[in-house]
């Protein structure tokens, strides 16, 4: 069943690119695919009992270890729904493109059982030839849909995550030739840890910073954002990301142990400096996407600081909460960042711009869409009653609790400073005096509102009532952390 998950969107994606299919027809094949997918992905959700479950093993590559080895557990099957529910929104946001809608649904089919197959997958040249893959969709989403300077930011996305898979294949051999017997597949991997060198980690800690993105090597994300589609930023931010940082969490941190506690302090800085550069620099952004952008630097610099103090040696009961918190994060981000693309793109459809200063005034103009825009923001601040503060909670408490506690103080001004840069966007653009495009801003349609509302439902409820959500995440949390404790 987790097979015809993966795979799904991609045999609808052949169908798209086969003569005959007409534009209606592959809007139609898209979002049936993805509605398809997203039921069975509630159907593995309901009957997930625990532990690594949906598991398929088959021989691929028996002379390098290597095989099809995919499964769920907690720290992937909230990102596969995640996943899943993105897409599909994607797709329905997305009725109205004009330009080739065919090779654009194909595109995002193929991103989808992608993304799907990479938090999926069980072993680690698996894990390696989804991560490629999701490069070269997104790089031709960019390129093909953008508008700007596409070709420049599309490149340039390219060669920065395409070097930094570079990096994570060497740490990936490394940790395959320190394995006795020699594997690739993760469950063997992480049930005993190759005595691997600290130049392991270090290669598959730059291979997943550049993915997160953190500072230094995130000048990549901001002109991918800006100049991407509004659903290909939605997915850029929502799910392409979080393979970075689901592979510390899955990769790094198990398979690493001894390296892990070693440089736990670097990592907490790595964290801490992307949490605070990451919302000072969207304190400056005019450009709304460029400054969402930014804000997602920060915000997975709190899931960096999170997993960082998996490796310190505090308090047990503190480093699974940070871990669960930086798993909550993941979903939570996908979520609100989904969102607030989603809103960005229905300005740029109806006046072509993303600069604050020319709005002003929507709400008199878009009440719905101003109402939207204020819960995302409410949300990505972190405003309890909203996943945002359910996640931060957890990453400040457990990171506080872990012993790293100047870094959690010192984390908490990012909110600070993200409220202040999130609530002055929504004054500038949404109330005062009307600007030189106000008028050109009616309110969503119907399609546009089917896409966003949904996600921030969705965050709402995980703010309200989180139980149904932490139940499968906190003993995966756990298990992270007792393999880096031994």
């Amino acid at each position: 069943m987790l097979s015809v998950v993966i795979f799904l969107p991609v045999v609808a994606a052949a169908l798209l690119v086969s003569p005959g299919v007409g534009a209606r027809a592959a809007r139609g094949i898209w979002i049936g695919a993805a509605v398809a997918d997203l039921a069975l992905v509630c159907g593995l959700w309901a009957g997930y009992g625990g532990g690594v479950a949906y598991e398929t093993r088959l021989r691929w590559m028996p002379s390098v270890g290597a095989g099809y080895h995919v499964g769920v557990d907690g720290l992937s099957l909230p990102l596969i729904a995640m996943t899943a529910l993105l897409f599909l929104l994607c797709a329905v946001y997305s009725v109205r493109e004009t330009r080739r809608p065919r090779a654009y649904a194909a595109l995002f089919l193929f991103l989808q059982t992608v993304c799907l197959g990479l938090f999926a997958a069980l072993d680690l040249l698996l894990f390696f030839v989804f991560f490629d893959l999701a490069i070269v969709g997104m790089y031709f989403v960019i390129v093909g849909w953008g508008h700007g300077r596409p070709a420049r930011s599309a490149l340039k996305f390219f060669l920065y995550t395409f070097l930094g898979s570079l990096a994570l294949l060497l740490g990936f051999i490394g940790l395959y030739l320190g394995a006795e017997p020699h594997t690739f597949d993760m469950s063997d991997l992480t049930a005993n840890p190759p005595p691997a060198g600290p130049l392991v980690l270090l290669a598959v800690g730059v291979g997943l910073a550049v993915k997160t993105p953190v500072v230094p090597v995130h000048t990549w994300l901001p002109p991918a954002h800006t100049d991407a589609p509004a659903a290909g930023s939605a997915i850029l931010a929502g799910v392409l990301l979080k393979m970075g940082t689901y592979g510390l969490v899955r990769i790094a941190v198990p398979m690493l142990p001894e390296q892990w506690r070693a440089y736990a302090w670097v990592v907490i800085v790595i964290g801490l400096v992307s949490v605070l550069y990451g919302a000072l620099v969207a304190l400056a952004q005019e450009n709304l996407k460029r400054l969402v952008a930014y804000t997602s630097v920060n915000h997975m610099g709190y899931v960096v600081l999170a997993a960082g103090a998996a490796g310190l040696t505090g308090h047990t009961q503190a480093r699974e909460l940070a871990v669960s918190g930086a798993v909550t994060q993941m979903v939570s981000h996908g979520l609100i960042t989904g969102a607030l693309f989603l809103i960005i793109g229905v300005l740029w459809d109806r006046a072509g711009s993303y600069e604050t200063g020319r709005y002003g005034g929507l709400a008199g103009t878009a009440p719905v869409l101003t109402g939207l825009t204020a819960v995302a923001v409410f949300a990505s601040l972190g405003l309890p009653g909203l996943s945002g503060f359910i996640a931060e909670f957890q990453i400040f408490t457990g990171v506080i609790g872990a012993g790293a506690v100047v870094a959690g103080a010192s984390a908490v001004v990012g909110v600070l400073v993200t409220a202040a840069l999130l609530l002055r966007m929504l004054h500038r653009a949404f109330l005062g005096g009307p600007g030189e495009l106000t008028g050109r801003v009616g309110d969503v349609r119907p399609h546009e509102l089917a896409a966003i509302a949904p996600l921030l439902v969705l965050s709402l409820v995980i703010g309200v009532a989180p139980r149904w959500l932490l139940d499968v995440i906190e003993p995966a949390a756990r298990a992270v952390v007792t393999l880096v404790g031994r």
